[in-house]
């Protein structure tokens, strides 16, 4: 029977498993009406279901930020401390976790709820006894009950991790810790389940179910199994004793140790709690406190005025700042809410802001939403924003084609366990803004919707979990890990990389490539390769050996790399010219250091036999056996310049050379033109290729293209680089590339047709370079000619050089050297 006396107040203090929930919930259900506060969602729907079970989900209501379920005529609501009705009279009220008014980020609200909710026949605060000396200050009318403990804790000492005895729970701080000891339990006991805050509430449930079950015996948790999660373990182990706070890494304090501890022997049952894996050792100090449940009283709680002024940005940002009433309460700094009011009402972030009442509340309602998926502050305001936007504008609501912008990335249920949680983080933002009231166009539509895809990730990301870490197969890692088990390796289609009918990667040329998504971690790829290695490192010495047996089926392709059957094994890198790259293999860590010079040997041999193949005449000269040193400097020349040389650069050379020396130079394949030196063969489309290759390897650059071959001629071709195209067997005039042997070609057309220094042009000469006539006409002024007949059949004549203006590096005068010239 509910106690008559009115208004009373009653705090519910002692450790954890002291029934302190569980008698609220039956003194609730006494009343007529009543209402609990907690301090997870999670919890609020766990108790919201046990509920339900007990009196029917027509008087039982469900209220969160995420999630409403307010039958009409409801009775009995479970909700987060932020989301407990302000416009309902409640005859009981109840606060868990009431010490959570010392947290940081949210202690505000609960100090709120401390202060200022009350049932109109009887409140309760529950938690831990820490408070109870600031309760006693804050509301002194309170009457205290203390519960002992219903079980025994005691310190069990280090344990390895395969030491450790079934039922019991290890926790960690980190996201990428829990999935790394949750694999690591699954190769070592046969599965594990995992809890944490961030998982939704049917993910966390089905977890919790499958340990209760019995199927796996062992959880891998963080902190947030420290309020309120109930299940049957024996044994609590810390991997860990610092967690990341939101804000800075630091020690947790006594009393969390004791609230997660205590999480180890449920009702009669005794618990344990102990170290693991790195953990440092718990203090003797530590110990006493834990098992004993004496901890430090809470001194200060945090406080913020919830008595706000909406007149004005201004007047609320002062009504917010308004210095605690007593020495006890203290100020809360940087609340992202409060940070993100600030900012979006100032000049920086051009929201288009009436500073009215009504904007000014809304825009603080606005943000109120939390930052479910913590990826980034920009992102957080951005979302606050728009929706502010959409809701200060004339139609008042978010639209349904912005609702379903948002979703559509996360209505997809494919993925490792990082991206569906994820996912999960996303949709909870749009969960809470559908469930605000008016804010979005159908919002009975988006809420279910929302609810639908929360509740279909939650179940892949079940499946994704279970299927990582409740297997009691062979792990694919136990012999990265070095487990005393046979693997059974396959290489199936050539490439793909199977152990114990498990697909985990292919081959692709010398290199391993794990396929992650096949142990939905992001944190053993290390092991994952060293699994692979077994069977795979065979096959990696067997292509190596194809490669030095079949060199024929190498290839340098133009984006440097070396491919043998269409597959990247090499690429190569500057040397100390461009004639002699370094070769860097794609190659696999896990082959040996002879596999890797025989590789290495081979592709260098290859190589040298490719330079030997396709630029035989330009290596001729490099260390040429010339006895004219005047020869022999003008076959180094042309060397240096990649075997195409402008005449004009070494006339003086070739003004001295008798016939013996040019004939010398004939022989090792060089030709002197009238206006280019250069070797016929490396002008060729495979000479061409290949050095141009290793051209543009030697100048860092991928970027430079040549003209397609069987082209002679070419107007505004795209790559300007004068040099470059020399290489490829092309002279640059004006806005004209020609190919250097046809312009040769076209001089001695020219010289044949020539009478009085003048010639006439015809089909043949267009068809030579393949041009047009007023291209022609255009080209051949900037050689040196000049027009003085464009009717049917233009005429030229030779401008002197002496008389040219402005030009720049034209051709000399052909018909002035002719007695000179010697073909």
């Amino acid at each position: 029977m509910p106690l008559e006396n009115n208004n009373q107040i009653l705090a519910i203090l002692g450790p954890t498993n002291t029934g302190k929930t569980f008698l609220a919930i039956e003194r609730m259900l006494e009343y007529g009406n009543g209402v609990i506060g907690f301090p997870l969602r999670l919890l609020a729907r766990e108790v919201y279901d046990k509920i339900v079970l007990k009196i029917g989900y027509e008087r039982v209501a469900l209220v969160t930020g995420e999630e409403k379920i307010i039958p009409p005529k409801a009775d009995y609501y479970l909700c987060t401390v932020e989301s407990m009705p302000q416009d309902i009279n409640f005859e009981f009220a109840a606060i868990d976790e009431i010490q959570m008014c010392a947290d940081p980020e949210r202690g505000h609200i609960f100090t709120d709820r401390l202060m200022n909710y009350r049932g109109d026949k009887l409140t309760m605060f529950l938690g831990s006894d820490t408070i109870k000396k600031l309760l006693t200050e804050l509301v002194p009318e309170t009457e205290f009950i203390y519960r002992e403990r219903l079980s025994k804790l005691t310190y069990s000492g280090y344990k390895k991790i395969s030491r450790i005895k079934p039922r019991s729970a290890i926790i960690a701080f980190s996201v990428d810790d829990v999935y790394a000891l949750a694999e690591f339990v699954r190769r070592q006991k046969g599965g594990a389940a995992v809890v944490m805050g961030s998982l939704s509430p049917k993910t966390r449930n089905s977890q919790v179910e499958i340990y209760q079950s019995g199927d796996v015996d062992f959880l891998i948790a963080t902190d947030a199994i420290g309020m309120g999660i109930n299940m049957d373990i024996d044994n609590v182990y810390f991997s860990g004793l610092k967690k990341y706070d939101g804000k800075k890494i630091r020690d947790l304090r006594d009393s969390e140790i004791g609230q997660i501890s205590g999480r180890a022997g449920r009702y009669m049952n005794d618990g344990s709690f102990g170290t693991t894996g790195d953990c440092e050792r718990l203090t003797d100090e530590q110990i006493d406190k834990v098992e004993n449940h004496r901890f430090d009283d809470v001194l200060n709680i945090f406080w913020r005025n919830s008595n706000l002024d909406f007149t004005s940005s201004q007047n609320l940002i002062q009504s917010l700042s308004v210095r605690p009433p007593q020495d006890n309460l203290q100020r809360n700094k940087d609340l992202i809410d409060e940070t993100t009011f600030r900012f979006l009402v100032s000049e920086k972030s051009n929201l288009n802001f009436n500073n009215h009442q009504n904007f000014v509340k809304l825009l603080w309602e606005c943000c109120q939403i939390p930052d479910f998926t913590k990826s980034s502050y920009n992102e957080h305001t951005d979302i606050i924003y728009k929706v502010f936007s959409f809701l200060s504008s004339d139609k008042g609501k978010i639209t349904n084609d912005w609702m379903k912008q948002q979703l559509s990335n996360l209505n997809n249920y494919e993925g490792n366990i990082d991206s569906l949680a994820n996912r999960i983080s996303y949709i909870r933002t749009w969960s809470y803004v559908s469930n605000k009231s008016n804010w979005v166009e159908n919002a009975d539509y988006w809420i279910a919707k929302t609810k639908e895809i929360e509740d279909r990730l939650s179940e892949k990301l079940h499946e994704e979990l279970s299927k990582s870490f409740v297997d009691k197969r062979i792990s694919v890692l136990s012999r990265g890990l070095k487990q005393d088990i046979e693997l059974n390796t396959k290489i199936i289609d050539t490439n793909k990389i199977y152990i114990n009918e498990h697909y985990i990667g292919k081959i692709n040329g010398l290199k391993i490539e794990l396929d992650y998504s096949s142990t939905n971690l992001d944190t053993d790829i290390k092991s994952l390769k060293k699994a692979a290695r077994s069977g795979a490192q065979q096959e990696l010495k067997n292509r190596i050996e194809k490669i030095i047996n079949h060199q024929e089926l190498l290839e340098l392709k133009e984006d440097l790399k070396i491919y043998w059957q269409d597959s990247k094994i090499a690429e190569i890198k500057p040397g100390k010219n461009y004639l002699n790259p370094i070769i860097k293999l794609f190659i696999d860590d896990t082959l040996e250091d002879n596999d890797f010079s025989n590789l290495k040997l081979t592709i260098e041999n290859w190589i040298e036999k490719e330079k030997q193949k396709h630029l035989s005449d330009l290596i001729s000269i490099e260390k040429t056996s010339l006895k004219n040193s005047l020869a022999r400097g003008l076959a180094y020349q042309l060397f240096e310049n990649n075997g195409v040389l402008n005449r004009e650069t070494a006339s003086n050379m070739i003004k001295n050379l008798n016939k013996e020396e040019r004939y010398e130079l004939r022989k090792k394949g060089i030709k002197i033109g009238k206006y280019h030196i250069y070797q016929p063969r490396m002008i060729r489309p495979n000479a061409i290729k290949f050095k141009t290759i290793l051209w543009k390897c030697f100048n860092s650059t991928k970027e430079m293209s040549y003209p397609n071959f069987g082209i002679n001629f070419l107007k505004n071709f795209k790559n300007k680089n004068k040099n470059f195209l020399r290489i490829c067997g092309f002279e640059t005039f004006g806005n004209f590339i020609i190919r250097v042997d046809i312009l040769e070609r076209l001089f001695i057309e020219i010289i044949n047709r020539s009478k009085d220094y003048k010639f006439k042009l015809d089909s043949k000469i267009l068809n030579l370079l393949g041009c047009t006539k007023d291209d022609f006409v255009n080209f051949i002024k900037l050689i040196g000619y000049k027009v003085i007949n464009e009717e049917n059949e233009p005429e030229f004549k030779y401008l002197p050089k002496k008389i040219r203006k402005n030009k720049e590096k034209k051709a000399t005068n052909a018909f002035s050297v002719l007695e000179n010239y010697k073909i």
